[in-house]
């Protein structure tokens, strides 16, 4: 894909950060003309913007009109889940080979205070969307560990996927409190260097939307 421009980059980043916000919303269809309106940018970059946008999962086009957000479907969840399995499991035993080096301790390090993060903001009850973003650091932290570009692009493009995957997985009663209790096992098997434990943790951890997802009553 060839190199974006500053214009299809500003509009790309914009457009982005509306999404991940929750500024779009589904079930909306938004027209070029009006971000071309908001930005001030030409229409060209921005159905460039769009495009890029398009392939990487974050919206659909609709020909002649505009675009809207993109739905969840079971396969879209299923696919991420198992592609977050392959990454982050590969990286956990890197990290747990490593826990006792200096780049393993500052891991720990930045995990441990993310925990801290999530913990306040279950314990405001009312913040959904900073436990979400703290979750998405902690996973962020862990791909990030491996210095692997490829990696990283993947999971940037997953983002959005990742993002409603945890909302739909989060609104499950109780689920705030079982995901923050499986990243604090998770954190204590790495911390004890129990690499194979930590890997079972977490692989159970990424699949569980699977699981409340073929139970409508969370069951």
């Amino acid at each position: 894909m060839k190199e974006k421009s500053f214009l299809q980059s500003k509009a790309y980043d914009y457009i982005k950060e509306q999404i991940l916000e929750g500024k779009l919303v589904p079930d909306t269809l938004y027209s070029e003309a009006r971000l071309s309106k908001e930005l001030d940018i030409s229409r060209t970059p921005i159905r460039e913007a769009l495009q890029c946008l398009s392939q990487d999962g974050y919206i659909s086009i609709v020909p002649s009109k505009g675009f809207m957000l993109r739905h969840l479907s079971n396969k879209d969840m299923q696919e991420t889940i198992e592609v977050r399995c392959a990454i982050e499991g590969f990286c956990t035993h890197i990290i747990a080979g490593q826990i006792s080096t200096e780049k393993g301790k500052q891991l720990l390090n930045e995990l441990g205070r993310i925990l801290d993060q999530m913990q306040m903001a279950k314990d405001l009850d009312d913040n959904l969307q900073t436990f979400i973003d703290s979750d998405h650091a902690f996973h962020l932290a862990i791909v990030g560990y491996a210095e692997n570009d490829e990696f990283n692009q993947l999971f940037q493009r997953l983002l959005y996927l990742i993002h409603l995957t945890s909302a739909t997985a989060l609104s499950v009663t109780g689920r705030v409190d079982g995901t923050l209790e499986e990243h604090q096992l998770y954190y204590r098997a790495l911390r004890e260097g129990n690499g194979n434990d930590a890997y079972q943790i977490m692989i159970r951890h990424l699949t569980m939307p699977l699981e409340l997802h073929g139970h409508p009553d969370g069951q």
